[in-house]
């Protein structure tokens, strides 16, 4: 996770408050020139209405169990993605399990993203000692590499999907902080925030007005890429026993439960690591193209 980069702050540094709404219908638009990354978008969108529509698409309910129909192929009758080691419908339990799975994946980036935003823009327009304090707090979590340190807050914090949600939290705020921070210093001393600081405008005033409209955007490309880490550290989690607890269903968590049937159904443990795979990639991807469509220079 640490090798994901940031947009350049350079392609935002030079825009002006008033320049902003042209700006975003140029991203759009080169994003737009971009198969790969519409693509990506409809595949992502896909997945999520039919992980919101769940209740009208899977075919049985994703917890009735039966034994005697334990591991049925994919493609049997009544099952059209097979069942799973209690005899639950693999299709309902995929569908309702991409509900918790991508909301493991985009609520800790936002509550990360709320934090780790405001403390970096606030470091990075402060400076001195305030940007010292925040910036060398925030080297102390590199340290530690983000699934170990996951899984140490998880295992500290116990099992479940509220200290899960924390420990993923905790990963990913000193990764935005130190985007925003980058980004934030990039736009602190141009021309236009210094007459803002001329005309006696607040510091508040300052941040809100000038600062949020051009650093934001990177910082929001940013924090899609990480996403598909959340969505990826969630379920190690949940396969190790450490986030979701059975009999929910969760894509980690069926990887963990189906791990003993490998030899008997391999092609049943695929399929929650392919949604895994498949929407983390969409959200990379995704990530990627908004990135180069942010570059001006293009």
């Amino acid at each position: 996770m640490n090798a994901i980069t940031a947009p350049a702050p350079a392609a935002i540094a030079g825009r002006r408050h008033d320049d902003n709404e042209s700006f975003w219908r140029g991203v759009l638009r080169r994003a737009r020139r971009d198969p790969v990354t519409v693509a990506s978008a409809l595949v992502l969108a896909l997945l999520l209405l039919a992980i919101v529509f769940a209740p009208l698409l899977a075919p049985h309910s994703p917890y009735d169990t039966s034994m005697l129909r334990r591991l049925q192929p994919v493609g049997s009758s009544g099952h059209w993605l097979g069942t799973d080691e209690l005899g639950r419908d693999m299709l309902s339990r995929l569908l309702y399990g991409g509900r918790l799975s991508w909301f493991l994946g985009i609520v800790p980036v936002l509550v990360a993203l709320a934090i780790g935003a405001s403390l970096g823009i606030w470091a990075g327009y402060a400076g001195g000692w305030v940007n010292m304090v925040i910036m060398r707090t925030t080297d102390v979590f590199y340290a530690f590499p983000s699934v170990l340190l996951a899984v140490a807050i998880s295992g500290a914090l116990g099992p479940g999907l509220a200290n899960a949600m924390l420990s993923l939290s905790i990963v990913f705020i000193p990764q935005l902080i130190r985007v925003a921070e980058s980004t934030t210093t990039a736009v602190r001393n141009l021309d236009y925030i210094d007459s803002a600081r001329a005309s006696g405008a607040s510091a508040f005033t300052i941040i809100r007005v000038q600062l949020l409209p051009n650093v934001l955007g990177p910082i929001l490309v940013y924090a899609t890429s990480l996403i598909s880490v959340s969505m990826i550290l969630a379920s190690g989690l949940s396969f190790l026993g450490l986030g979701t607890r059975p009999p929910e269903a969760e894509w980690g968590l069926m990887l963990n439960t189906l791990r003993n049937a490998i030899y008997d159904q391999p092609l049943l443990t695929m399929l929650p690591g392919f949604c895994i795979f498949l929407t983390s990639v969409c959200f990379n991807v995704l990530s990627d193209g908004l990135r180069s469509a942010m570059d001006v220079k293009r």
